[in-house]
């Protein structure tokens, strides 16, 4: 196993370096996390002592981005959850590439049951189906035992709010993060658009030491 990664720069390095989807599906909206926001998400983490030699579940992986962050900067496990095969194969090159441990589960999030100190997620926003995130948040809150670390829509705030309350979770942070949507489908006109999204932290009730 590969010592941790230390600087911001060399994450980042490491991070532009990786394989994207080759064929991204509109549906499932699977599109990249942008490098910059990935890279603030998993340092949030790591400052919050959520991350080094901890165990971290990514829900919707994709092609692997957070999960290997995670696996290099120091987590004790980590397991990538995604739905399609051909992301998951993108993913598990990509982790060979850079020497990540990564253990790869190919299921819906919400045929996953395993708990894990720290849940990541980049869940899909909803652009192509109203409500697609739902079932991801439900899996974090679920299945989290000592942290969530999640990106959403800014739109979503009141509904992981009351979620958060519902679930009796506290809300540690929640701030805006700079975010750009490349041209990734054939529907989309511009090279980039800027998204309002959000980056959240937020604890569970019952908190592991």
């Amino acid at each position: 196993m590969r010592d941790p990664i230390r600087r911001r720069a060399d994450l980042v390095r490491v991070l532009e370096s990786l394989q994207g989807f080759s064929a991204p599906d509109a549906k499932l909206e699977q599109v990249e996390t942008p490098t910059d926001p990935a890279v603030d998400l998993l340092t949030e983490a790591l400052s919050r002592e959520d991350l080094q030699d901890r165990t971290v579940l990514d829900l919707g992986t994709g092609t692997g981005r957070l999960a290997i962050g995670a696996a290099l900067l120091g987590a004790r496990s980590v397991v990538g959850v995604e739905s399609d095969t051909a992301a998951l194969e993108v993913a598990r090159s990509n982790a060979r590439a850079t020497g990540a441990e990564v253990l790869w589960v190919h299921t819906d999030v919400s045929g996953y049951d395993t708990a894990a100190e720290t849940v990541l997620l980049n869940p899909p926003f909803g652009a192509q189906r109203a409500h697609a995130d739902r079932p991801f948040w439900t899996a974090a809150f679920d299945l989290a035992r000592r942290g969530i670390y999640a990106f959403s829509l800014a739109d979503s705030r009141t509904f992981i709010a009351r979620l958060a309350v519902a679930r009796a979770a506290r809300i540690e942070t929640t701030r805006p993060i700079p975010w750009e949507l490349p041209a990734t489908f054939p529907h989309h006109r511009k090279p980039r658009v800027p998204l309002p999204v959000d980056l959240w932290v937020l604890r569970p009730e019952h908190i592991s030491p």
